[in-house]
């Protein structure tokens, strides 16, 4: 379905199907020389059935037109390789390119995961059937790095590149300052909260998010277009919102830890999900390593705030109140 937003600047709407997401945004801007496509959908047909009628019905020009991805999850970075051709810019942060770029990320996750109370065959199910391994690119192109502040023209357009660490270690936005469009990703959605989960390339990615949403809260913005669901004119307000969530969040957590030392597997279940289950026992596979990703980021910055502390015993790694 494409959906015309502004003059030049239109909206693919791709499906996900059995995917709490429902959908993903794919923005496409026409350009008299080159077109930019912001963010791609998952490697799966059911994207590409979508993606590519509707580039057609656009007039797009495969061979003259630039990728940017505002990060490295599947649904926004599956189909680069479909896209690019041999002159495509795939504009792409650093953190997020030294990461699928490299060997050692997601055996890593699945140690941490295990010390932190995982049970092995639960963590197996919840890797199988992972969106980031079922649906990623089947080739990645060269990837053209971006920085914060750096700017990409494309017509009457002229996007501030803005960097928001957090959803992931290098998530980046895109703003029109003229126009007052924000190009928010995963940072900023209005339909639903997005995940903030742990990240070994980040120390504290809680504490990036909060921060990367203040860095924006500032901006003249009139419409935010975000990569899932609907777009909003007024992120002042669901920041506001947003930090109220995980401030709730944050003591759901420090309520779990009242009557002892828990891993952080134990303490998820404590926490408010939106998925429909009857119990934690329940929940589906990939919600589960969603969930307890989300409970160690917040764990995380409780215990920099020196709310809570952490110790090791027996390969597990084991939380309580300060």
């Amino acid at each position: 379905m494409v959906k015309e937003i502004l003059s030049n600047l239109y909206c693919i709407e791709l499906p996900l199907p059995r995917n709490p997401l429902k959908s993903i945004n794919v923005y496409v801007i026409k350009g008299p020389d080159r077109n930019l496509i912001i963010d791609t959908g998952m490697n799966r047909e059911e994207c590409k059935a979508v993606l590519f009628p509707g580039l057609k019905e656009l007039g797009i020009d495969l061979l003259k037109t630039d990728i940017f991805v505002s990060h490295l999850h599947s649904d926004h970075f599956g189909l680069v390789g479909d896209l690019a051709t041999d002159g495509t810019r795939l504009y792409f942060s650093q953190p997020e390119a030294s990461i699928v770029m490299g060997e050692r990320h997601w055996a890593d996750l699945l140690d941490f995961y295990l010390a932190n109370g995982f049970p092995d065959e639960a963590l197996q199910k919840s890797v199988a059937s992972h969106p980031g391994f079922l649906y990623s690119p089947k080739r990645i192109p060269e990837i053209t790095i971006i920085k914060d502040k750096q700017v990409i023209e494309v017509g009457d357009f002229r996007f501030e590149c803005i960097e928001t660490p957090g959803h992931s270690p290098g998530h980046m936005c895109l703003y029109e300052a003229d126009k007052k469009i924000f190009f928010s990703g995963d940072h900023i959605l209005f339909d639903i909260t997005p995940n903030i989960s742990y990240w070994p390339e980040l120390e504290d990615a809680l504490g990036a998010y909060l921060s990367s949403l203040e860095k924006v809260q500032t901006l003249d913005v009139t419409l935010v277009l975000p990569g899932h669901r609907s777009s909003w004119h007024n992120h002042r307000e669901r920041i506001k919102t947003l930090n109220e969530h995980h401030s709730n969040r944050l003591k759901e957590a420090l309520s779990a830890l009242e009557d002892g030392e828990k891993t952080a597997y134990d303490i998820a279940p404590y926490i408010t999900w939106k998925i429909e289950s009857a119990s934690w026992e329940q929940f589906p596979a990939a919600q589960k390593w969603f969930a307890v990703g989300e409970t160690i980021a917040h764990l995380h910055y409780l215990e920099n705030k020196h709310k809570i502390k952490r110790r090791t015993a027996n390969g597990r790694i084991l939380f309580s109140r300060a």
